[in-house]
């Protein structure tokens, strides 16, 4: 395709540490996985990175974690307060752990949770808000940090779709008690398959670790506040104190991990390079709404949405972008309201999702890359000039 949705991104130098894992033969999780934890931590300002084998699980250990603290742990039953977009996985472990969801419309500019709505979201019920930026903008995470702060929530970001981008100086995904993050193919460093949570937290991070690894005790430091360890050095080798999973990664993940990282400020530099030609092509014209930069967001792609005013048919739309040869999908997921799996929910919503459901019908996204798009980016505007 002449302007695809997602790209490679691996060179020599992944290839060359690929190959350095499968002539060890250890492919376990271990040493490289290790290595690329410590550095992503650093890379974050953070005391602690637990990696695992998706985005998709880092949200749900993240969710479990928050339900096997000592102190004020969640339970089932509980109220959590949700953006109305975002991708599957970030609902489905609350869905899993019984939590109900409070649905949130989101701001139509920034495409991110309006905030403006959280007062009217909480109740004497609500335990925990979730934070996500989309596609690479950071949300209002300061506002979202001091809400949570002021009600005593838990705050989880699920920063899966903008690693490195910016607020106020700091990274998204340092904002949560909990932030998460994912390695898939078209995000902004991949390891294959991979995910990533990190955190401050001591007993959240002890947690984690257990959680990812079938609630063993292997792996835990010697003064894990999780448990107390016997004598018995037969038992403790085969101990389990929680009811984990198996969502570890794997070196060849670990490795390509540590590789990818070194480039990601010349992936993000390049990204929103693009970005700022993209915004010069469309940012004059009015029959679309693009997305608005909060901080400095690492541009996973380019969305558009249909301006509320303007009569254009999106499938014809399409059909330009067809005859073009650009690829171009739904904005994340939508309004995850609209999806078959809701009936398997327990929710609420603060009013009417406008903004959600304006996204859903009249929006799209086409591709950001690492590289320079400047032939795609004119070669889209043409395609659609005339609609």
């Amino acid at each position: 395709m002449f302007y695809e949705l997602a790209s490679p991104t691996f060179g020599l130098e992944e290839y060359t540490a690929l190959n350095k894992v499968i002539e060890s033969g250890l492919f376990t999780m271990g040493e490289n996985v290790n290595e690329f934890e410590k550095q992503f931590a650093k890379y974050h300002s953070k005391k602690y990175a637990v990696m695992v084998n998706s985005g998709s699980s880092a949200n749900l250990i993240a969710t479990a974690a928050f339900f096997y603290k000592k102190s004020c742990p969640l339970k089932a039953g509980d109220e959590v307060i949700v953006p109305a977009v975002s991708w599957a996985t970030t609902y489905h472990p609350l869905q899993q752990y019984g939590l109900v969801l409070k649905f949130v419309d989101i701001n139509l500019q920034t495409l991110n949770m309006d905030v403006s709505k959280l007062e009217q979201a909480i109740t004497d019920k609500t335990k925990m808000i979730v934070g996500v930026s989309i596609l690479g903008n950071p949300a209002e995470l300061d506002v979202i940090r001091d809400f949570a702060d002021n009600h005593s929530l838990y705050f989880l970001e699920d920063n899966c779709e903008s690693l490195d981008a910016e607020l106020n100086g700091r990274k998204a995904g340092t904002f949560g008690d909990i932030g998460t993050f994912s390695f898939f193919f078209s995000h902004h460093i991949s390891t294959m398959e991979g995910g990533m949570l990190i955190t401050d937290d001591d007993e959240l991070y002890q947690l984690a670790l257990s959680l990812r690894n079938h609630g063993w005790t292997r792996g835990q430091p010697d003064d894990s506040m999780l448990f107390d360890k016997s004598d018995d050095a037969f038992s403790e080798a085969y101990r389990f104190i929680l009811p984990g999973y198996n969502v570890r990664p794997i070196e060849l993940s670990g490795i390509l991990g540590i590789e990818q990282l070194k480039k990601l400020p010349q992936f993000t530099e390049q990204r929103r390079k693009n970005l700022q030609l993209f915004n010069e092509l469309f940012a004059d014209d009015k029959r679309f709404i693009i997305q608005e930069e909060h901080g400095k967001s690492s541009a996973f792609c380019f969305p558009m949405i249909i301006s509320p005013d303007v009569d254009i048919c999106r499938d014809k739309l399409f059909c330009a972008l067809k005859a073009a040869d650009i690829g171009f999908r739904m904005i994340t997921g939508g309004n995850f309201l609209r999806h078959d799996v809701i009936k398997h929910y327990q929710y609420s919503q603060v009013g009417e999702m406008t903004a959600a459901n304006h996204v859903h019908d009249f929006g799209f996204f086409v591709g950001n890359h690492p590289f320079d798009l400047t032939e795609q980016l004119h070669t889209l505007k043409q395609a659609i000039v005339q609609l």
